[in-house]
């Protein structure tokens, strides 16, 4: 399916884009206030997913006589396995370097984006998008200035953030590139499932025997499943089969301005200077990259 220009881009699309921005914004904190082992947390939150889409996928799949299993379930695998190692080198990054490193590495998406939109949609970025993409980096930028430290000790964790930011460019852009007609769930359900397994498997062979759970782990696991995962991942996801690369990259790193403001609001954590300065640039590149153009956006999708 080819995306829609910013111009077809309605108020109720763009009202579900951004609070999916918002429900993965709050996967912070919960991450933050859970004590269990990274690479076993995130396969709660995707396991729990695709269980409580299983039922949907299910009752797609039968609408539709499946004689071979491979071409339906073939589309998600490879992404699920981007995703599933994201998580793990994501979680794993941010642990070993700095607060604002990790912040600066992630939000790099915008700058490597174009380039793999190219390799994998050959999709090139407009003028519009051009112009939002240098008002937002340049607020990461300045985020950076302040809060990017570099230490040897922090190497590798600086350099897992980094690997995570590439999985999750080139997860996000296999929803266009492999996303099929049969419907999200049907994409969406074996995604999850697939990587919920990569990150089970790396549990099991790297974090060590699992530790018994209190009540207040399972409630943040649910919390991630619903929040971060269905509502947040689901959506991006969603976005990729409406819009262009470069604007979803974007619009997700409004997560930036979200994260703060849930930071402010559940831990009192005063904002400085620094994040509404970024945060005014991201926005108004958003803008910029959604604003409605006379022409339509150069692709050869």
């Amino acid at each position: 399916m080819p995306p829609l220009s910013t111009k077809a881009l309605s108020l109720p699309h763009l009202g579900l884009l951004i609070f999916g921005v918002l429900m993965s914004a709050s996967a912070v904190l919960m991450i933050k206030a859970s004590t269990v082992p990274p690479a076993l947390l995130a396969s709660f939150r995707l396991l729990g997913a695709a269980l409580l889409l299983l039922p949907v996928w299910w009752w797609n799949v039968r609408r539709v006589p499946v004689r071979d299993w491979w071409p339906l379930l073939r589309p998600s695998l490879l992404p699920g396995v981007f995703l599933g190692l994201h998580f793990i080198s994501w979680n794993a990054g941010a642990r070993a370097t700095q607060a604002g490193n990790a912040t600066l590495v992630v939000n790099m998406v915008p700058l490597v984006m174009p380039f793999l939109a190219w390799a994998f949609l050959r999709e090139h970025p407009t003028r519009r998008e051009m112009v939002g993409t240098a008002l937002a980096l340049a607020g990461i930028a300045y985020l950076g200035w302040g809060d990017y430290h570099f230490s040897p000790e922090h190497l590798v964790g600086d350099g897992l953030c980094f690997v995570a930011m590439l999985l999750y460019s080139v997860y996000i852009l296999l929803a266009r590139k492999r996303a099929r007609p049969g419907g999200l769930v049907l994409y969406l359900t074996p995604l999850y499932t697939a990587g919920a397994l990569v990150c089970l498997a790396w549990s099991a062979l790297f974090e060590g025997p699992w530790p018994t759970l209190g009540v207040q782990d399972w409630w943040l696991a649910l919390g991630l499943v619903v929040g971060p995962t269905l509502a947040g991942h689901s959506l991006a996801n969603w976005s990729m089969t409406i819009l262009r690369a470069q604007t979803v990259s974007l619009i997700n790193l409004m997560q930036f301005v979200f994260a703060g403001l849930l930071a402010f609001v559940f831990f009192q954590e005063v904002p400085g200077q620094v994040f509404y300065v970024t945060a005014a640039l991201v926005v108004t590149g958003a803008a910029v990259a959604l604003a409605p153009s006379k022409r339509p956006p150069v692709s050869s999708n």
